[in-house]
């Protein structure tokens, strides 16, 4: 088995150096992070200054991407909504982790009334559209990233809980966990030393794919004024500004949505690429 082991890691790494989806993927997933975490640095124009004597300027050599109804750069609002993006999308799968995962194991391990009422729960958060049941989180806890990455996050538990549960069960039947309880060990080691390293290739890339989804909660969110306080750039509040304006200045919808476009793309391709890398079957 020791032998084994590094043959399949070594195949694992080889098979994710040359998987196209995980690298164009990754490379994108990249590139926005060094622009959100770079962006005090590269952006030519403080995002929240108005300059009266150019609004609604058409992209230009000034303004590669054009100004907005108050004057602002795109460009440097677009640079400084990456963070706004990243954070709310890494911050809500986190917490989804961090709540569905051991509920998930729970119920998946022990089963009986701990597996009944997990699963009741994660059904009737599921009987509700993920994106309505964010809309409503943010409502009832009010309109800021924080609390935008909180609704997002318990919006998405269900999706953790399932697959932890799932990938638990299939795990408890295998022989390794079997000869784990023969030589006695504890219920704690059995479930974080011998099961949970099991089920973490699955929980990688369905974080991947929830990360994409999150970018777009928050961006809707946003859009309909229940993420990130104004006038802080974003990219769902600057497509909510460019709507009005969008026969006469397109291209205050254009960017921001070709930003949303190209980091779900990016999170789908790494989270594509990841599921080809990290399958045994693959």
């Amino acid at each position: 088995m020791s032998a084994a082991a590094p043959s399949l890691t070594r195949r694992r790494r080889r098979f994710a150096r040359y998987n196209l989806s995980a690298r164009i993927g990754g490379g994108i997933v990249l590139a926005f992070v060094l622009v959100a975490v770079t962006a005090p640095m590269i952006s030519p124009y403080d995002p929240l200054a108005s300059d009266w004597m150019g609004v609604l300027q058409p992209p230009s050599l000034a303004h590669p991407m054009g100004t907005d109804d108050l004057g602002r750069d795109v460009l440097s609002r677009a640079i400084w909504g990456a963070q706004t993006s990243l954070i709310a999308g890494v911050a809500s799968v986190m917490i989804a982790l961090a709540i569905g995962v051991p509920l998930g194991i729970a119920a998946g391990y022990f089963r009986g009334w701990i597996d009944v009422v997990v699963t009741r729960l994660a059904d009737t958060l599921l009987a509700c559209p993920q994106v309505m049941l964010a809309i409503a989180l943010a409502m009832f806890l009010g309109g800021s990233l924080l609390n935008a990455s909180i609704a997002i996050g318990i919006s998405t538990v269900p999706v953790f809980v399932r697959l932890a549960r799932a990938k638990t069960i299939e795990q408890t039947a295998a022989v390794y966990i079997e000869a784990a309880i023969s030589v006695g060990n504890p219920v704690r080691r059995l479930l974080f030393v011998h099961l949970l390293p099991n089920i973490v290739p699955p929980l990688i890339v369905q974080a991947a794919l929830a990360t994409a989804v999150a970018i777009i909660a928050e961006a809707g969110l946003s859009f309909l004024g229940l993420g990130r306080e104004l006038p802080a750039p974003s990219w769902g509040s600057m497509l909510t500004v460019g709507k009005d304006y969008i026969a006469t200045a397109p291209w205050l919808s254009i960017w921001p949505g070709l930003c949303i476009c190209l980091a779900v793309i990016g999170f789908n391709l790494l989270g594509d690429g990841l599921r080809r890398a990290l399958d045994p079957r693959s």
